[in-house]
């Protein structure tokens, strides 16, 4: 077989430009540190690392979803804490109030104070995370939640819990909305209440409540009339002139009645004919609790009517402070949770750059020694390429 001198010539030519194209992607990966120039150069660790680098950009997502979840839990908990130290302060300065030294004026004045706080727990409800965002109204974050109307609040939010991602698979919940937090609160002792009747004359007070057997207690409406100061009956509500379901003696000056499971403390002196319904709990804002509270100092006159009407409020008042310790709690929990999925996405995402380095990122001092080695060869290929060229026939004859 005759070889030409051209196709030997275009040969080494071919073989110069494979090996400064190998000798420039060399120098290429010195320059940038990146042993991946193309997905050809090596198509699985290229397509390993495009996983990789897709599930190390969601992990930062979930870091940034983290972070701002933690901010606004961290906004709601300061904001709980506050409406919790408002209530304990309302709490004070009603017992203020139902002291026997109390007159009509100085009633006045604790109602005036009240009213300034219960602005101040609405403007709670109304606290905005750093985004500008209402924290308390459910979905409608650009709705302020809670209007105040003289001594009326209403609520302008929704029920919705907003959720976050925090990993795959993990939804944690950012908020709490006003409608769980300040509105839906079970009243009296969050089984049942207490209601002193509108003719009670004597001076009898329904103090605390309790549940003693909660297997007895079947959530029905009763009424404990007093036959005598020292004598009572209860009555199912709807029968109330009826056959009593028991009766009981009183001492005429302080003592417990019990029915059902349901426990009243009672304290002064009853008149014949007075009576107290006992019925379920159902919600009432604590917004309309301080109200309660307020109105029962503004009325004049004092006295039983006003101590059963403040008590009661007291008992939803409590409910009320349990609820906010309640959440504050739950947002305790929903933070430890960030917490601990933070540590665990910082872990995975020095997994991640591991891995990404090891298929991307290059070795020096390999890469270093292969351009040698590759800017030897291309020396010695451009020397064979310049010897052969000056070679002819002549060369051989003598």
């Amino acid at each position: 077989m005759r070889i030409s001198t051209s196709w030997g010539a275009q040969q080494a030519v071919n073989q110069m430009l494979d090996r400064q194209y190998q000798l420039s992607q060399t120098q290429l990966a010195l320059g940038n540190g990146k042993a991946i120039q193309t997905p050809s150069d090596n198509p699985a660790a290229a397509a390993r690392a495009v996983d990789v680098s897709s599930a190390s950009t969601q992990n930062d997502q979930y870091t940034r979803n983290i972070n701002s979840a933690t901010t606004r839990l961290s906004t709601e908990e300061t904001a709980l804490t506050s409406a919790g130290n408002i209530l304990d302060r309302i709490r004070s300065i009603t017992l203020e109030g139902v002291n026997g030294t109390q007159t009509d004026e100085s009633r006045q004045s604790i109602a005036t104070e009240l009213r300034q706080t219960l602005n101040q727990l609405v403007a709670l409800g109304n606290s905005k995370d750093g985004q500008g965002e209402y924290i308390f109204a459910g979905s409608r974050t650009t709705t302020q939640p809670f209007t105040i109307d003289g001594l009326s609040v209403s609520y302008g939010g929704d029920q919705t819990q907003r959720m976050v991602a925090a990993a795959a698979g993990l939804q944690v919940a950012t908020g709490d909305s006003g409608d769980d937090v300040f509105m839906s609160i079970r009243g009296g002792n969050g089984t049942f209440v207490t209601t002193a009747g509108a003719t009670n004359t004597g001076s009898a007070v329904v103090g605390g409540t309790s549940v003693t057997d909660a297997t007895q207690w079947d959530g029905g409406n009763y009424t404990v009339n007093f036959t005598s100061a020292t004598t009572y009956e209860i009555h199912d509500a709807a029968d109330p002139t009826g056959t009593p379901l028991s009766t009981g003696t009183y001492t005429g000056t302080s003592g417990t009645i019990s029915f059902k499971g349901a426990q009243l403390n009672v304290t002064g002196t009853p008149a014949a004919g007075d009576s107290f319904s006992v019925g379920p709990s159902s919600s009432q804002d604590v917004f309309s609790t301080i109200a309660g509270i307020i109105n029962a100092f503004e009325a004049p006159g004092g006295g039983a009517a006003m101590n059963n009407q403040v008590n009661a409020q007291l008992q939803n008042l409590d409910q009320a402070a349990t609820s906010l310790l309640n959440t504050r709690t739950k947002i305790g929990a929903r933070m430890n949770t960030l917490d601990q999925q933070s540590d665990i996405g910082s872990d995975v995402k020095l997994s991640y750059d591991s891995t990404l380095s090891d298929l991307t990122e290059l070795d020096y001092a390999s890469a270093a020694s292969k351009y040698t080695q590759q800017q030897t060869a291309l020396d010695a290929a451009q020397q064979a390429y310049v010897k052969m060229q000056n070679l002819s026939l002549f060369n051989y004859l003598k």
